[in-house]
C-alpha cells in the first residue's frame, strides 16, 4: 500500500514539566508519514491538505503550550477553560504552580512526557479525522541534530499579540559566539551549559520571592487579552532580565554581559530561538 511522508512537516516549541527535571523549553521537528488507498485523485493525501489538517492540528493544539503528564502521581489540574491551576510536584519535593486559560495547556494521558509518547497522542487524535481512504498514521517527533553549543529556556512574552504570551512555553537552540570575528565554542559552550534548563523573566512580571520547605521560589504574572497568567517555581532556575525576553533581548543580554567579561573584545552573539529564526547582536 502506498505511502506518502512529509519530512519537517512543522515544529512545537513548547515546554514540558518532567518529574525528575522540572519545566523544561523545547523545540522538537515532525516527519509524518501517511499509508492508505488512492483516492480518486491518485493521492492518498493532497498535501496541501496534510499541511492544513495535520500541521494545523499540531500547530494548534501542541505548539506553544505547556505540556503535561496527567498519569503522573505529583500531577494535578482543575479549573475551567478560563482559568486553570495546575500542580506539580517534582520527585524531589520541588514544586510548580501554572495558572492560565486553559487554551495554554496541553494535558496528556502520560507518566513522562517523551517524543515516542506525544506521538502516539497525536496519531490516536489525528487518525479518526483523516479521509477514510487513509489507514495507517506515523509521526517522529525528534530534536535538531546541533552539532555545537545549545541552550534551553522557558518564557513567556506578556505583550505579543500571539501564542508567544503564554508565560511557559520555550524552545531548545543553537548558541554561536565569535570573539574578534572566529568561532569561540569555549565561551559558546560555557554560556549554554548555564542556561540548560532555565526560566527568562522580565523583571518587571515578578511579583515575589519567598522561601518554602528550604527552597527559594519566585512567582511571575500577568494579564493578556487571553486571561491571566501566573507561575510560581523554583528560584535558583530562573534568570531575570531588565526587558523582556524575546530573542533580539536575549541575545543583547548575552552580549552585553560577555562584554564585560572580556572586555576590549569584539563580540558577536547569534543566539537562535528554536529552529532557523533568532537575533545577532554585535559589541
Amino acid at each position: 500500500m502506498p505511502r506518502l511522508f512529509v519530512n519537517r512537516l512543522t515544529l512545537m516549541d513548547f515546554s514540558y514539566l518532567d518529574p525528575e527535571l522540572g519545566l523544561l523549553g523545547e523545540t522538537w521537528l515532525v516527519d509524518l508519514e501517511l499509508e492508505g488507498q488512492l483516492n480518486a485523485e491518485g493521492m492518498v493525501l493532497d498535501f496541501g491538505l496534510v499541511k492544513k489538517q495535520i500541521k494545523g492540528f499540531v500547530d494548534q493544539a501542541f505548539d506553544h503550550r505547556l505540556l503535561l503528564p496527567l498519569n503522573y502521581a505529583g500531577c494535578s489540574l482543575e479549573g475551567s477553560a478560563e482559568a486553570m491551576e495546575l500542580r506539580f510536584a517534582c520527585r524531589n519535593g520541588r514544586h510548580y504552580v501554572h495558572r492560565s486559560p486553559a487554551i495554554a495547556l496541553c494535558p496528556l494521558p502520560l507518566a513522562q512526557i517523551s517524543p515516542e509518547g506525544v506521538a502516539a497522542c497525536m496519531r490516536e487524535r489525528l487518525l479518526p479525522s483523516l479521509p477514510a481512504n487513509c489507514t495507517a498514521l506515523q509521526l517522529r517527533l525528534y530534536t535538531e541534530a546541533i552539532d555545537g553549543p545549545f541552550y534551553q529556556y522557558s518564557h513567556g512574552l506578556r505583550r505579543h499579540d500571539g501564542n508567544c504570551r503564554r508565560i511557559a512555553h520555550g524552545h531548545r537552540s543553537r548558541l554561536q559566539i565569535e570573539r574578534n570575528g572566529l568561532a569561540d565554542l569555549a565561551l559558546a559552550e560555557a554560556w549554554a551549559q548555564s542556561w540548560r534548563r532555565v526560566y527568562l523573566a522580565d523583571r518587571r512580571v515578578l511579583l515575589e520571592q519567598f522561601q518554602h520547605q528550604g527552597q527559594g521560589y519566585a512567582r511571575f504574572g500577568y494579564d493578556t487579552c487571553e486571561g491571566r497568567y501566573e507561575l510560581e517555581l523554583p528560584a535558583d532556575t530562573c534568570v531575570l532580565l531588565e526587558t523582556d525576553t524575546t530573542v533580539e533581548h536575549i541575545a543583547q543580554h548575552i552580549a552585553d554581559t560577555l562584554a564585560q567579561r572580556v572586555p576590549g573584545e569584539r563580540l558577536r552573539v547569534r543566539a537562535f530561538e528554536g529552529v532557523d529564526k533568532g537575533a545577532v547582536v554585535d559589541v
